[in-house]
């Protein structure tokens, strides 16, 4: 029997030393997401925007820190980038002021790493939440793993991901 599918709140808030976020996809078309990449593209996305809108996220990242978990994040990328790794490059700031760690890796850098199929959430190296999506980019079930080969190869890939990667600050899009 698959494990409950939490919500990020329950899933963030049973870590206890580790929650560890890759993401693989050039572009996302979340339906919670449309309004603000639009904003975005009009160019009124500010950070003081992005704070109201994201505020709950932002909260649980900072408690979630703030019990001592490291909160780490990479993102692989096509390059030349996407505009909307170009949004989320610009909202990542926020991120990393919440206690996020966030790091950028070129697609290209990521040769020969063992990758999972789909975006994924390591918590404590023993629980993975996998975030599917369909071909236009909309976010699908998600699926939760307790399998510890699954959660084996997601913590392999992420820290090979993790050392090659370019810290937010330096990585320019």
């Amino acid at each position: 029997m698959k494990p409950k599918v939490p919500g990020f709140d329950e899933l963030l808030g049973s870590a206890r030393h580790s929650a560890l976020h890759l993401e693989m996809r050039d572009t996302y078309a979340v339906a919670e997401e449309r309004e603000d990449v639009a904003r975005w593209e009009a160019g009124r996305w500010t950070h003081e925007h992005a704070r109201g809108v994201l505020a709950e996220w932002f909260d649980l990242v900072s408690r979630t820190v703030g019990r001592g978990v490291a909160v780490r994040r990479v993102r692989i990328v096509s390059e030349p980038v996407s505009d909307y790794v170009k949004f989320e490059h610009f909202t990542t700031p926020l991120n990393i002021e919440a206690g996020e760690e966030v790091r950028w890796l070129p697609r290209r850098q990521a040769l020969g790493i063992p990758l999972p199929s789909a975006d994924f959430w390591l918590i404590d190296g023993r629980l993975t939440r996998f975030n599917l999506f369909s071909g236009d980019g909309d976010a699908v079930e998600p699926e939760m793993s307790d399998d510890p080969a699954i959660a084996s190869l997601c913590a392999r890939a992420f820290e090979a991901a993790w050392q090659r990667a370019i810290v937010h600050e330096d990585y320019k899009v």
